[in-house]
């Protein structure tokens, strides 16, 4: 029998998007986890399916930690148009709500100090969907 995170991490390589979804909200609580994190950048960069790049941005904004929105700043920087796109509106829906703007908010000012400049980069870009907040 295998544990939720060996499952999660196991369905975020799944053929089935609906596995991958599942994936990316059952690890975005171990966004700080190295190996967690890994598998959540590859999520939100999926290239089959769009509801998996939502829905994982959904989960990691939801959580709002400075690990989870750091993996978001990442992957906006190495996306494409429409994931970005699709990213910005896993945002929305993960702060739709809920009271994670500030998390987020916070998170992006954090964030703006990092030493990768990539990170700062996609911190500045979530920060501008958060109610144009800049960080």
């Amino acid at each position: 029998m295998t544990s939720g995170w060996e499952a999660a991490l196991s369905g975020a390589s799944s053929p089935s998007w609906t596995e991958r979804v599942r994936a990316g909200r059952d690890l975005a609580s171990f966004a700080d986890v190295p190996e967690a994190a890994e598998v959540l950048v590859g999520l939100l960069l999926d290239v089959e399916d769009t509801a998996v790049t939502r829905q994982t941005a959904k989960a990691l904004a939801r959580v709002g930690t400075v690990a989870a929105v750091r993996l978001i700043a990442l992957a906006v920087v190495e996306a494409d148009g429409n994931q970005a796109d699709w990213m910005q509106t896993g945002v929305h829906d993960g702060l739709m709500g809920s009271d994670g703007g500030p998390d987020v908010a916070a998170a992006c000012v954090k964030l703006a100090r990092d030493r990768d400049e990539a990170v700062r980069r996609g911190a500045s870009e979530i920060s501008a969907w958060t109610d144009g907040t800049r960080c």
